[in-house]
C-alpha cells in the first residue's frame, strides 16, 4: 500500500511559514471531497460560511458573480471555452416549407440577430459576440484577425436587410404573406424553436422567436431540458418536421491551438453520426476546404490561413449556425484557495487543479468541491463516463505522461523526458518549447517490424510487414523518451508498474474493433476507423529508459500536440483484466451500446452491482493467475511473482476501500458513496514529484493593453497612435510578445490597410498611419483596431480607437496619451 488511511490524515494543517513546502511530496491538501449541488444560487453563499471551498461549473449568472465581486471572502477564476449559438434545421420537410432549408435565410439570420444585445443584456456583460466557428478566446482568432473582423464588420447587426432577404426568398419557396404574416398553403408558416430552460439561453430562444414573430411567422416555444431537447433535435430525422431552431451550447474544455477541423465538424456530415449532421450539405467548395483542412492538407502557414480564411466566409453563408457570444464564465473559490485553471475549460477542465490545489495560508487539510453532477454515469477506464465532473475527478486520480499548458494549450512533459519528431518536408509544423525537437524529411519509411495492428485469431501482433508487405510510409515519426524510472513506479495499490500496462490498452483498443474477438463492440467502430485511417504504426526501442516510436499520417501543427496525440498512457493491467473478464463472460460490458445490446449491466470499477461482479471475477482471476493475452505480455511483466502480487494487493485494495479505482495520480480514489453523490480523494503521499512542480501556473499573464491617439486627423497629415501593453501595471516583458498587429477599417466597414506595430521601450508600441493612408479613408468615422499575442498565453488581446478624418484646415483635437 502507497497510502496510510489514518483518520488525522485529512487535518494535517500547517501554516505556510513554518514549513518548507519544497520537501513536500505530490499534492498540497491531503483531501478533496467532490459533493453535488444543482443549484447555482447557493454557490457563493457556501463559499462564504466555509463548507465549500471550490465550485467547478462556471456560472454566468450576474447575480452570483457580483456577490463574489464584493465578498471578502469568495473569489472566481475566468474561463472563456464555453459559447451559445442557434442551431438551425436546413432539412427540407416532408410537408409544408422548412424557411431554413434556404441559404440566403439562414444566412440572412445573421443580420437578424443583435449579437451586442445578446452579450450585455441577456448576459450581463460576461459574453462577447461571436460571429464564426472559431473561439474568439483561441490563437487561430489572432492568426485570422483580418478575416474576423472584415466578417465581423460585413455581418453586423442590419435588421431591415435580413427582413428583405426573408422576404424574396420566401416568396421563392412558395409563401405569402398576408396581414404581416406568412401562409403557406394557407396556412400560417410556423416556426418550433427548442428552447433549452437551464440557463440564459431560455432568454436566448425567447429573444429570437420574437424576432421571428415580428418577421411575420407563428412561432411555436418548445421548453426542453438538455435530455428532453437531445430526444428530439439529436435523435430525430431533421425532415420529420419536428423542430427549426434549438438554442445550442458547446465548450471547449482545453486551449485549441488548431480550430481547422471545426469546419468539418459543424458544417459537413463527417462531424457526427447523428441524423442531423447527414442533413448538412455544404458547397463543394466548402466540403473540399473543410477535408483538406481536416486532413492538415497544406504546405505552409500561409496557405493554411488562406484555407481558413475562406472557408470562414463560406461557413458565413452557409450558416447551419448562428453564431451569438462567447461566454466569460466565472468559476467560484474561496479568497484563500489557489490552483490553476484552464483558460477555456475552467477548474474542471484544467489538467493542472490537482497538482497546483492549495490554501494559500497553510499546508495539508481538506477541501470541499461543490459540482452540478458526480458520479453521472459509470467509472471505467475503457468506455465509462464522460461526463465533464465526472472525468474531472478521475484526472486527479491518474498521472498522464504530457499535460497541455492550461493558459497557451502546448504539451508540456509530466513523465517524458524529451521527444524528436520528423515530418515530412510538404508539411507545415512548427516547434515552441526546448523539450520537443524538429527535423524535416524527404520520406519516412515505416519499419516493417512495428506493429500496427492486433490479430484476435491469432492473439498476436499485425507488423507493417504482415499489412502491407510492398512497404508503406508516413507523414510523421515521433521518438518519444520517457523519464527515467517511468515503468519504475508503483501503482496505488503499492504494486510496481510493468510494460504490460502500456501494452494492453493499446490491444484492447484494436480488440474492441475486431468481430472476431470477445470484446468487439461495434460502438467502437466508427472512431477506430477514423484512428486507423492515419495510424502507421509503433515499436518499442528500449525499454529503460523507456523510447517508443510511433509513426502516423497525423500531422498537427504544433509539434508538442502530434507528441501529445501519439504518447502512450499506462492503465493497471489487473484492473482492467477484471473488466475483460467480466465482459467475455457476458456478466458486465464496457460501453453503455454494448450494455444495452446485451441486456447487462454497464460496467462501473467504483460503484453498483458491478462491483460484486468484479470480486467474483478477481477470485477466478487468482485462482488462475490470469493474465490478459499471456502469449505477449508475458515477455513484459517482470516476473511470473508479478501476476499473483498483483491480485493479492487489489484483493487487499478493496478490502480496505470497497472500489477497483486503481491509479497513479497525486491523489487516490478513498471513498465512494453513490447515494449522497459524494466521493473523497486522499493524497498519494508516494507520489514522486515535489509539490511545488507546477506552481509557476497559478496565474495567467493577459495582456492589458491602452491604445491612445487623436480623435480627429486632418488630410494631408500623418498621425501616430501609441499602446502600452502591461500586465499587473507593470511592462509585458519584450520577448513575450509574439505579434502585434493593427488593422485599419474605414467608416464603411472596408479593410484600408494591415500592418505590424513597432516597439518603442517599457511595454510601448506605436503605429504610424501615413498621409497617403489616410488620405485614401475619406472623410468620416475610422477604426484602428490593435490585435496583440504573447506566448505566455493563448488568449488574444484586442484594443480599438475610433478617430476621424476631417478636411484640411479643419480644427482638431489634440493627440491623447495617457
Amino acid at each position: 500500500m502507497g497510502q496510510e488511511d489514518t483518520s488525522d490524515t485529512a487535518d494535517d494543517t500547517r501554516d505556510a511559514s513554518e514549513v518548507d513546502v519544497s520537501d513536500r511530496r505530490g499534492a498540497l491538501v491531503d483531501e478533496v471531497v467532490f459533493t453535488q449541488e444543482t443549484d447555482v444560487g447557493k454557490v457563493a453563499g457556501l463559499i462564504e460560511r466555509g463548507s465549500h471551498q471550490v465550485f467547478a461549473q462556471g456560472v454566468t449568472n450576474t447575480t452570483t458573480f457580483h456577490r463574489l465581486q464584493d465578498s471578502t471572502k469568495g473569489d472566481y477564476e475566468t474561463a472563456y471555452g464555453s459559447n451559445t449559438e442557434l442551431t438551425l434545421n436546413p432539412a427540407e420537410f416532408e410537408s409544408g416549407i422548412n424557411p431554413f432549408s434556404n441559404r440566403r435565410i439562414r444566412e440572412a439570420m445573421n443580420w437578424l440577430v443583435n449579437r451586442r444585445h445578446v452579450a450585455e443584456e441577456i448576459y450581463g456583460g460576461m459574453a462577447v459576440p461571436r460571429f464564426l466557428p472559431m473561439n474568439t478566446a483561441f490563437p487561430d482568432y489572432a492568426r485570422l484577425a483580418e478575416t474576423a473582423r472584415s466578417l465581423e464588420l460585413k455581418y453586423g447587426y442590419n435588421p431591415e436587410r435580413a427582413r428583405e432577404i426573408v422576404g424574396e426568398e420566401m416568396e421563392k419557396l412558395g409563401a405569402e404573406r398576408r396581414g404581416g404574416k406568412w401562409y403557406y398553403d394557407g396556412e400560417p408558416v410556423t416556426l418550433r424553436i427548442l428552447i433549452r430552460t437551464e440557463d440564459a439561453r431560455n432568454q436566448v430562444g425567447d429573444y429570437f422567436a420574437n424576432l421571428m414573430v415580428d418577421l411575420g411567422f407563428e412561432v411555436r416555444r418548445q421548453y426542453r431540458t438538455a435530455e428532453e431537447a437531445s430526444r428530439i433535435w439529436i435523435a430525430t430525422d431533421p425532415a420529420a418536421g419536428e423542430w427549426h431552431v434549438y438554442t445550442g451550447s458547446w465548450v471547449s474544455t482545453a486551449i485549441n491551438r488548431d480550430v481547422s477541423s471545426n469546419l468539418s465538424y459543424y458544417y459537413t456530415n463527417r462531424g457526427r453520426p447523428d441524423p442531423l449532421w447527414q442533413a448538412y450539405d455544404p458547397s463543394e467548395e466548402l466540403n473540399s476546404i473543410a477535408k483538406r483542412l481536416e486532413r492538415r492538407d497544406y504546405s505552409s502557414l500561409e496557405e493554411r490561413r488562406d484555407l481558413m480564411a475562406r472557408g470562414m466566409e463560406l461557413a458565413m453563408k452557409e450558416s447551419y449556425r448562428i453564431w451569438l457570444v462567447d461566454q466569460l464564465s466565472v468559476i467560484p473559490r474561496a479568497a484563500n484557495v489557489s490552483l490553476a485553471a484552464d483558460l477555456a475549460g475552467g477548474i474542471a477542465g484544467s489538467r493542472l487543479w490537482p497538482y497546483t490545489l492549495r490554501y494559500k495560508d497553510k499546508v495539508g487539510g481538506s477541501m470541499t468541491f461543490a459540482a452540478p453532477s458526480i458520479l453521472t454515469e459509470p467509472w471505467n477506464p475503457v468506455a465509462g463516463s464522460n461526463w465533464l465532473f465526472d472525468t474531472m475527478i478521475t484526472r486527479a486520480l491518474n498521472d498522464p505522461p504530457l499535460v497541455p499548458d492550461p493558459y497557451t494549450g502546448l504539451y508540456r512533459p509530466q513523465r517524458v523526458e524529451s521527444a524528436e519528431v520528423t515530418v515530412n518536408e510538404n508539411t507545415t509544423v512548427k516547434r515552441t518549447l526546448d523539450w520537443v525537437s524538429l527535423e524535416t524529411s524527404e520520406k519516412i519509411t515505416v519499419p516493417p517490424g512495428a506493429w500496427i495492428g492486433w490479430d484476435a485469431k491469432r492473439s498476436d501482433f499485425k507488423t507493417v510487414a504482415d499489412a502491407h508487405p510492398e512497404g508503406t510510409t508516413a507523414r510523421s515519426r515521433t521518438r518519444i523518451t520517457y523519464e527515467e524510472g517511468f515503468l519504475d513506479r508503483q501503482w496505488h495499490d503499492g504494486t510496481e508498474m510493468s510494460l504490460a500496462d502500456l501494452v494492453l490498452p493499446w490491444i484492447l483498443m484494436f480488440a474492441r474493433a475486431d468481430e472476431n474477438s470477445p470484446f468487439f463492440d461495434p460502438a467502437h467502430v466508427p472512431r477506430f476507423r477514423v484512428f486507423e485511417q492515419y495510424f502507421k504504426g509503433w515499436r518499442i526501442l528500449d525499454r529503460d529508459p523507456l523510447v517508443i516510436e510511433v509513426y502516423s499520417d497525423q500531422v498537427m501543427p504544433d509539434a508538442e500536440t502530434i507528441v501529445a496525440q501519439q504518447a502512450l498512457s499506462p492503465q493497471a493491467w489487473h484492473t482492467l483484466a477484471l473488466g475483460m473478464m467480466a465482459e467475455e463472460a457476458g456478466d458486465l460490458a464496457f460501453s453503455s451500446n454494448k450494455a444495452d445490446a446485451e441486456r447487462i449491466d454497464w460496467l462501473s470499477f467504483v460503484s453498483g452491482p458491478s462491483l460484486d461482479v468484479l470480486k467474483r471475477h478477481l477470485g477466478r482471476a487468482r485462482d488462475r493467475e490470469y493474465l490478459p493475452y499471456a502469449s505477449v505480455l508475458g515477455d513484459m511483466i517482470e516476473s511470473e511473482e508479478e501476476i499473483p502480487s498483483r491480485y493479492r494487493a487489489l484483493a487487499d485494495w478493496y478490502e480496505q476501500y470497497n472500489h477497483f479505482w486503481v491509479g497513479d495520480g497525486p491523489f487516490y480514489l478513498h471513498s465512494v458513496h453513490p447515494v449522497e453523490k459524494t466521493v473523497v480523494l486522499r493524497r498519494n503521499e508516494d507520489f514522486p514529484d515535489p509539490a511545488t512542480k507546477w506552481l509557476d501556473f497559478s496565474e495567467p499573464e493577459i495582456p492589458e493593453l491602452a491604445l491612445n491617439g487623436p480623435m480627429m486627423v486632418r488630410h494631408g497629415e500623418s498621425a501616430r497612435f501609441s499602446l502600452d501593453i502591461t500586465f499587473g501595471g507593470e511592462p509585458y516583458p519584450r520577448e513575450a510578445i509574439e505579434n502585434v498587429e493593427f488593422l485599419l477599417f474605414g467608416g464603411d466597414g472596408t479593410m484600408e490597410k494591415k500592418g505590424k506595430a513597432t516597439y518603442t521601450d517599457g511595454g510601448r508600441w506605436q503605429v504610424e498611419l501615413s498621409e497617403s493612408t489616410l488620405e485614401s479613408l475619406g472623410d468620416g468615422a475610422n477604426s484602428l483596431e490593435v490585435a496583440v499575442t504573447s506566448s505566455r498565453v493563448a488568449l488574444p488581446a484586442f484594443a480599438s480607437h475610433a478617430f476621424a478624418t476631417v478636411p484640411e484646415g479643419t480644427t482638431v483635437m489634440e493627440a491623447v496619451d495617457e
